[in-house]
């Protein structure tokens, strides 16, 4: 008995010292993967050599259930929902009807550890009080666009960026001082350059003082990791990309609206990260992942993302139906272990319900494809989840005309 006491108060120990994991995500608005490959951006190049850059893709899937306007809040709530608009249905700026049946990383943050600290620092107070709540935050810096004493708004929206300005340096000093567990930062001014001038001087002077302000931020990532000996994730992303013909609008899903990026100092990608087109909603299991955050199983089989760290087993799921049978198929990231294969014909999780899933099949990941007869489950519509030993994906099913109709509710 006493061996088992001492082993485990040297396995205690041991964890008393581990390294704290902390993570900040900045999302910097409007700002297309070739404009952000093109110009000099020494803080994003540093961040990415200690790290990587990829690109990564907004919008959902075009022409498919999951279209997702390329619309700024309906961008930023992709990526800590981890889901797209036929699911969180935040279609506009207005956000006028989030679906909080599908949760957002700070509440799952907390859910789990709600000792542990969360902050916000954005211009928009919207963020705070729609998309993520404020019971799931510690730490907020927000709303200063409602301080036209101190910061008088101008025509050239030049006010903006003094506004990023605060924000920046408010995440820094936090950073620092209170270290938050969990971050998110918003910069904004990018984008209102973006839409006042197009593919411009003035954009691309935006990009760079936008660089500048992600460097003060690092920064302090790089403090805390010296002098605390904390282990930081730090990840900056974009929302949106813009219109091919001036650079000036998005919304729709032509490809370089569709088109955005990532860069982490995470240097260990995985497979599925360094040779798939990942999303913006690949953020919140990544983070998740590095933060030892669990995702129960319910999200599991709703997220529509997938960690760019750790292990994968399966990816890029397909569905087709045809004389009552669904043909499955998938890419296996690992050919180890199986993959089980559950189906439901209903969609209660959006009301806040649990949906009744059949393990119909478990076969080797490695065969990447099942036929499955649902003559028993008669439906005109279905979820099939693959889970995997190290993760887990979803797709729906439904008819070309039910699908178009869903469609025409995806405002541009």
């Amino acid at each position: 008995m006493k061996k088992y006491i001492l082993a485990f108060m040297l396995l205690a120990g041991a964890n008393t010292y581990a390294q704290q994991k902390k993570a900040v995500f900045i999302i910097v608005d409007g700002i297309s993967a070739d404009v952000i490959e093109e110009l000099k951006t020494p803080a994003l190049a540093e961040i990415a050599k200690e790290g990587k850059y990829i690109r990564a893709h907004v919008g959902g899937e075009k022409d498919d259930y999951a279209q997702t306007p390329t619309i700024s809040a309906v961008g930023y709530n992709s990526v800590i929902t981890g889901v797209w608009y036929n699911k969180h249905n935040v279609g506009g700026n207005s956000i006028t009807a989030p679906n909080y049946n599908y949760p957002n990383i700070f509440r799952l943050f907390k859910a789990q550890y709600p000792q542990k600290k969360t902050a916000i620092y954005s211009s928009w107070t919207d963020n705070r009080t729609k998309l993520v709540q404020d019971a799931y935050l510690d730490i907020k810096f927000d709303g200063y666009e409602l301080d036209t004493a101190k910061f008088p708004h101008d025509k050239q929206s030049d006010y903006m960026e003094r506004i990023d300005n605060q924000v920046a340096t408010d995440a820094a000093n936090s950073i620092r001082k209170d270290a938050p567990d969990l971050s998110w930062v918003y910069l904004e001014y990018t984008d209102d350059m973006g839409h006042k001038y197009g593919d411009s001087e003035q954009f691309h002077s935006a990009i760079r003082k936008m660089d500048e302000k992600v460097s003060r931020i690092w920064k302090a990532v790089q403090y805390r990791e010296k002098q605390f000996k904390e282990d930081w994730i730090l990840i900056v992303t974009t929302d949106h990309g813009r219109d091919e013909k001036s650079g000036k609008g998005h919304g729709g899903q032509s490809m370089r609206q569709r088109s955005g990026w990532i860069v982490t100092n995470e240097p260990q990608l995985n497979n599925y990260a360094q040779y798939y087109y990942p999303g913006v909603v690949d953020i919140l299991p990544t983070v998740a992942k590095f933060l030892n955050v669990q995702l129960p199983q319910d999200i599991r089989r709703e997220n529509d993302g997938i960690s760019l760290i750790g292990k994968v087993s399966v990816a890029q799921p397909t569905v087709n139906y045809f004389q009552h049978k669904l043909d499955i198929t998938w890419k296996a990231m690992d050919t180890k272990g199986n993959v089980k294969i559950w189906v439901t014909p209903t969609n209660l999780f959006k009301e806040g319900q649990q949906d009744d899933y059949k393990l119909l099949t478990e076969v080797p990941v490695g065969q990447e494809h099942a036929v499955l007869d649902v003559t028993d489950m008669p439906s005109a519509f279905y979820k099939v989840v693959l889970e995997g030993a190290e993760n887990t994906v979803n797709r729906w099913w439904m008819p070309e005309d039910a699908k178009k109709q869903l469609l025409k509710t995806v405002v541009p």
